[in-house]
């Protein structure tokens, strides 16, 4: 494979994606601020280090990887983008609409395709729910709930729905298949007067529900996502083991006295291929 990536962030998670792309052996530059931090890295996978600006400076740099800080994602992303490096840049797109509008504009201005990293959408588990939702064997797709909770990294610069909530988001909208009617949202601010530490959001469409509640302040981790059909539930838990990541629960509704009975069946795991998303 060509060597034509430069990954521009190697912290936090960005560590992640210099292994994932060196995996791929088109790893060719990496790049951050912290130069004990990249000489470190660079050492471990025998890589040369650049700043920025001499990576867009290089002709064989095809594509940059984006994971810095949120407020630089925009700065970034344009500078790449000018360049005539496509880009993938890691969530959240920017902080706010008007970072955005100029991120998409410099992508078609320069013929370039810029991509965000939403992880959840190759990880197999969500892969197999989409295909049995395309079957239409579960009934009609009722309300989904998702869960992403930890004791987390604690972000000062955005709060945790712009933090965590993309990936649940990017998911609900990808199995809907439609933009919600309405939206509301509500965040506590514990650690900072400025930033929430916990949220949730309710999206409203035309035949569904979907409550999304994120926290990087909650004793225990947690990311479920817990979709309610018909006449059963699917699970993803991303905390346990592949085995039982994924889930169907039946369930019957019956009539006794003229209260509404709910019994359900013992939950059956769906067999998944173990795979790193990344």
């Amino acid at each position: 494979m060509k060597k034509n990536i430069l990954v521009a962030g190697c912290g936090y998670w960005g560590k992640n994606l210099v292994r994932n792309f060196y995996q791929l052996g088109s790893l060719r530059y990496i790049s951050d601020p912290n130069q004990d931090l990249v000489a470190s890295i660079a050492q471990e996978y025998g890589l040369e280090s650049v700043n920025f600006k001499e990576g867009l400076a290089d002709d064989g740099v095809e594509g940059v990887v984006i994971a810095s800080p949120a407020r630089l994602h925009a700065q970034m992303a344009i500078e790449a983008m000018e360049s005539g490096k496509n880009v993938f840049i890691e969530k959240p797109l920017a902080l706010s609409k008007h970072e955005a509008i100029n991120m998409i504009e410099s992508s078609k201005r320069n013929g370039v395709k810029i991509m965000v990293g939403h992880l959840m959408h190759y990880h197999p588990a969500f892969n197999k729910i989409k295909e049995i939702i395309e079957s239409g064997k579960q009934g009609k797709l009722k309300y989904i709930s998702s869960n992403r909770l930890s004791t987390g990294k604690i972000r000062t610069e955005e709060d945790v729905i712009w933090s965590f909530a993309p990936h649940d988001i990017s998911m609900v909208l990808s199995l809907v298949q439609d933009m919600p009617i309405s939206i509301r949202a509500s965040g506590v601010n514990i650690l900072s007067s400025s930033t929430s530490d916990i949220a949730s959001l309710d999206l409203n469409f035309k035949n569904t529900q979907a409550k999304i509640s994120v926290s990087w302040l909650h004793p225990y981790k947690e990311q479920k996502l817990v979709l309610t059909f018909d006449n059963c539930f699917i699970i993803f838990d991303d905390t346990l083991g592949w085995d039982k990541k994924l889930s169907i629960l039946d369930f019957r509704i019956s009539e006794e006295n003229g209260n509404p009975i709910i019994s359900r069946e013992d939950a059956q795991f769906i067999p998944l291929e173990e795979e790193e998303p990344l």
